[in-house]
Parts: C-alpha cells; structure tokens; sequence
C-alpha cells in the first residue's frame, strides 16, 4: 500500500501538472474517436480498433467513453462496450486508490 501512498502523494502535490495532460489527452483519444467516426461514414481509411481500444487503455478511458457514447461510435461492437468501460473504471479506480492512499497513509 506505500507504493499508492507515494503515488498519491505525488497526484495532490503535483495535481496541475497532470490533471491538464490528462485533460489533453483524454481530448486527443475523443477527437480520434471522432474522427474515425467521420471518415466511417465517408468510407475513407479509418483508424484500426486495436489502436482505439490501446488509447482508451493508454488512460484515454475517459475521452474513449465520451467518444463512443456522445457521438454514438462503435457502440454496436461488444469489445468496445466491454473494454472501454473497463479500461475507465481500472484508471479511475487505480488514480483514486493513489489518492486515498496519499491522504491517509
């Protein structure tokens, strides 16, 4: 548990520094979700799922989630309505740990 209270530790006094990287980020992977959107539509080249799924993994969760489910992208296909949620809640679930861990440890 020391190692989440480090972690912790390092979110709540470092919490600018990453909270707007995550914001771009997670942006990013909801901007390509889009983007993929548009171009399925046009039937032009679009971007692989493994690489959709990988950024929404890649603590893109949050943007993937928005990507998919405001703009209605690959919300038919059952890897995505498994691994996106999935890969949300395990990064929400990992950075709150961290910071509970950082207050209380």
């Amino acid at each position: 548990m020391t190692v989440f209270a480090e972690i912790g530790r390092f979110l709540i006094r470092h919490i600018l520094w990453i909270a707007i990287p995550f914001f771009l980020w997670n942006l990013f992977v909801m901007l390509l979700y889009v983007r993929d959107k548009k171009k399925a539509q046009k039937g032009a080249w679009r971007t692989p799922e493994a690489t959709l799924i990988a950024l929404a993994w890649a603590f893109g969760g949050l943007g993937a989630m928005f990507g998919m489910f405001v703009f209605r992208h690959k919300t038919k296909h059952i890897k995505f309505l498994i691994m996106v949620p999935l890969a949300f809640v395990v990064q929400w679930a990992l950075i709150s740990l961290s910071i509970f861990a950082g207050f209380f440890l």
